[in-house]
């Protein structure tokens, strides 16, 4: 019996990862920052999540899905039963693709969709061939943001203001607007929001802004939807390891992103897209909407 128990005990340490801590390497990159490009590689394999069959015949639609968290919760989608549609840039092709790949090895379908989400006619075709593709649409997860830092608000100009709107909380409507014409009595919108439209960011005035709004938008559509069976809920993560950091911030700047929290790390995309798997699944949340979830690496001061 001792060396059961030992034995186990083993097994269960194996299976707490050692994910990377600061400083991170010192790099930059052009928007809108490629996956691949980046050292280490965020992580979004999962390999000691188990799929249960939570998402078993549903098909989504991931905006962003091409890396960072959208990346990680398409895989984990797939693994629970999902076929997916994803979203990306023209130039984010490769990143899309791997994710493409990462979601067949799960043995599901996936379709990636390139365009500009601040196009008010792409967020409708995004809609529009999802359903073509699959033949219906249960889960939307809005994610996709643009984000970009400056010193004071002097700096940020009318174009960044707009542009980061655009991007991140009118495409969260223009989307949603069109998939509520598809969403059926069981179906789940989720949000990607941010620890910053709680506490706010010093030099991220338009990007907290947005995430502000993704946060009240996602109370204000629960209560709009629920008498129709559709539940809406948002993760709002802290620091994460995405192509968002790199191609925002200065070399040395990355280097100590996430050095702040508890953890003394960011997370990696793999550690937040459970969270959006609870949110996805009526197995596991069908009494929660319009909840904003924060995942913060030990921090325990969000508003």
């Amino acid at each position: 019996m001792p060396n059961k128990t030992k034995a186990r005990k083993s097994a269960a340490e194996k299976r707490v990862k050692q994910y990377p801590k600061n400083p991170l390497p010192a790099q930059h990159q052009r928007k809108p920052g490629l996956e691949y490009k980046i050292k280490p590689r965020p992580q979004y394999q999962a390999p000691h999540y188990q799929g249960s069959g939570k998402l078993d015949g549903k098909t989504a639609l991931v905006t962003g899905g091409d890396s960072g968290i959208g990346r990680a919760v398409a895989v984990l989608y797939a693994r629970e039963g999902a076929d997916v549609a994803i979203t990306h840039l023209p130039v984010e092709a490769r990143d899309a693709e791997e994710t493409r790949r990462a979601v067949e090895a799960e043995g599901r379908r996936c379709l990636t969709l390139a365009g500009d989400l601040t196009d008010p006619g792409f967020c409708e075709d995004v809609v529009e061939r999802t359903v073509e593709e699959f033949g219906k649409l249960d889960i939307l997860v809005n994610n996709a943001a643009f984000q970009q830092h400056q010193e004071s608000l002097e700096e940020l100009t009318d174009d960044q203001w707009d542009r980061t709107f655009r991007t991140n909380i009118y495409a969260y409507f223009r989307v949603t607007k069109a998939a509520l014409r598809h969403l059926q009595r069981g179906a789940a919108i989720v949000n990607t929001g941010s620890i910053t439209g709680l506490n706010g960011s010093e030099q991220l005035l338009d990007y907290s802004a947005t995430k502000g709004a993704i946060h009240t938008f996602t109370k204000s559509l629960a209560q709009n939807v629920v008498k129709r069976g559709i539940r809406v809920n948002c993760v709002a993560p802290g620091p994460v390891w995405t192509p968002l950091n790199p191609s925002d911030q200065g070399p040395e700047d990355v280097k100590d992103f996430g050095a702040d929290q508890p953890m003394k790390r960011p997370a990696q995309p793999e550690e937040i897209a459970p969270a959006f798997v609870f949110f996805a699944s009526n197995a596991d949340s069908s009494y929660i909407t319009g909840e904003v979830l924060t995942l913060l690496g030990g921090e325990t001061t969000a508003a």
